[in-house]
């Protein structure tokens, strides 16, 4: 899988819901560059599915069941807790 440009991960972290938004821009404004090229490549997969769906295994309604999606929800989830 072919990495994205910076700009491109950015604009695709711009989504529908504020809850999202307010998860994955900051996450990717101070972790995106020191990421390895496998989560980064981990990072875009989460970013190519639905909003409905990232919402709901954000908020921990739902469970992802890829283990490296989930992995990457948790590390975002950490980066936002206070």
């Amino acid at each position: 899988m072919e990495l994205m440009n910076i700009a491109r991960v950015r604009w695709a972290c711009r989504r529908g819901m504020l809850e999202l938004d307010v998860l994955l821009q900051p996450f990717i404004e101070t972790q995106y560059e020191v990421m390895t090229d496998n989560d980064k490549n981990t990072f875009i997969r989460l970013l190519e599915c639905e909003d409905p769906e990232l919402f709901a295994w954000f908020m921990g309604h739902e469970q992802c069941q890829d283990q490296l999606l989930a992995d990457m929800i948790v590390k975002i989830r950490g980066r936002a807790a206070p």
